[in-house]
C-alpha cells in the first residue's frame, strides 16, 4: 500500500536546545541514532545524547574559525568538523578530546562526509577541490581538481565505492572514490549553482539542491532527472535536505523562510511546514529509525529544534 499524504502524522516541536552563539550551519544524527551533533559559526561543535537532548555530551572547540559542516564516523566514535580555518578535525565523540587535524585545503573548508566503512573523509572546500583522507594516519590520499567554484557538498554513496560532489560551478560530479576518477558529470539545463547533493538510503538516487529554488531527485545510473520538489525559498544558502524513511517516504529541507519542509516522495506534494525557528533553516536531519527531525537556523536564531510525530 502506498502512502498517502491522507495517513500524514504532523511533526510537533519537542525541544529547542541553545547554546551556540551564533549560526547554527550543521545537524547531524548519527548511524546508530545515539547521538545529535551540531556545528556553528561560533567555532564550536556541540554533541548531544538523543536519549536526553536537553543534556549536552560534549562541546568541541579548537578550530580558528566558524564550522561550515559536522559528520559522524559509521560508528558514532568520531566527529569530523569542517571550519573557515581551512581544517577538517576529527574528535572523539565520547571524551571530546582531538584526535587529528587535517590540514591541506588552501581554503575554507565547507562539507565534509565519511565513508561507510569510516577508513575515509570527503572533504570539499572554496579552494574548489575534493580531498580524500585516510582517517588512520590523517594523511591526504587525492586531491580532486572536482570544480571551478566553491564546493559545496559531498557525499559517500551506499557502500562507499562512489563520491558525489557539487559547487556553485552548476555542475555535480560522480567520482570513484579509490581511483578519484570522475564517473559522471550531471548539469541541469539552466545550470544553477548546485548548494547540496546526497544519495537516497538504498543508493539508487540522487537529491539534489540548486539555488533556483528547487530540490531535484535523480537517478543515479542513468542521469535522467524523476522528480523536481519546489514550495521552499533557497536561493541564497547552502541548504541541506534528506530523506525520511522512518515512516513512510518523504523530502525534508531547510529554508530561507524560517521553516522547513516536508514533501511526499512520490507526490511530491508538501505535506507539513514546521514554524519555529526564526531565521532560515540551514541545515535538517533525519533520525535514522525514530520519526524525529533535526533542524538548525542562521545568526537571528541560533537554535537547534527537535520535531517529532506524534505517537498515537
Amino acid at each position: 500500500m502506498t502512502e498517502s499524504s491522507e495517513s500524514f502524522k504532523p511533526y510537533r516541536l519537542k525541544h529547542t536546545l541553545s547554546g551556540h552563539k551564533r549560526a547554527v550551519s550543521s545537524v547531524k544524527f548519527s548511524g546508530d541514532g545515539r547521538f545529535l551533533a551540531s556545528g556553528s559559526a561560533d567555532k564550536t561543535a556541540r554533541v548531544y545524547s538523543v536519549s536526553s537532548l536537553e543534556d549536552l555530551h560534549n562541546e568541541f572547540q579548537g578550530h580558528e574559525l566558524g564550522i561550515s559542516d559536522v559528520a559522524f564516523s559509521s560508528d558514532g566514535r568520531f566527529l569530523a568538523t569542517a571550519s573557515d580555518d581551512k581544517s577538517v578535525r576529527l574528535w572523539d565523540v565520547e571524551t571530546g578530546s582531538l584526535v587529528k587535524t587535517l590540514s591541506g585545503h588552501t581554503n575554507y573548508v565547507f562539507c565534509v562526509n565519511f565513508n561507510p566503512q569510516s577508513n575515509m573523509i570527503a572533504s570539499g572546500s572554496f579552494d574548489e577541490t575534493v580531498r580524500i583522507w585516510d582517517v588512520k594516519s590523517g594523511k591526504c590520499l587525492k586531491v580532486l581538481p572536482a570544480h571551478s567554484d566553491p564546493v559545496t557538498a559531498v557525499n559517500f554513496n551506499l557502500d562507499g565505492s562512489v563520491i558525489a560532489s557539487c559547487s556553485y560551478d552548476g555542475i555535480c560530479r560522480i567520482w570513484d572514490a579509490s581511483t578519484g576518477h570522475c564517473l559522471k558529470t550531471l548539469i541541469e539545463d539552466e545550470h544553477p549553482p548546485v548548494s547540496f547533493v546526497k544519495f537516497s538510503p538504498n543508493g539508487k538516487f540522487l537529491l539534489v539542491g540548486t539555488l533556483d529554488n528547487t530540490l531535484r531527485l535523480w537517478n543515479f545510473s542513468t542521469g535522467k532527472f524523476l522528480k523536481t520538489y519546489t514550495g521552499h525559498v533557497n536561493s541564497k544558502y547552502c541548504i541541506s535536505s534528506t530523506f525520511s524513511i522512518t515512516n513512510g517516504k518523504y523530502i525534508v529541507s531547510g529554508s530561507e523562510d524560517n521553516c522547513v519542509y516536508l514533501w511526499e516522495l512520490q507526490s511530491r506534494k508538501i505535506v507539513q511546514k514546521l514554524e519555529g525557528h526564526t531565521d532560515a533553516v540551514l541545515s535538517v536531519s533525519c533520525h535514522p529509525s525514530e520519526n524525529m527531525i533535526a533542524s538548525g537556523a542562521l545568526g537571528n536564531d541560533e537554535t537547534v529544534k527537535i520535531w517529532t510525530q506524534d505517537e498515537n
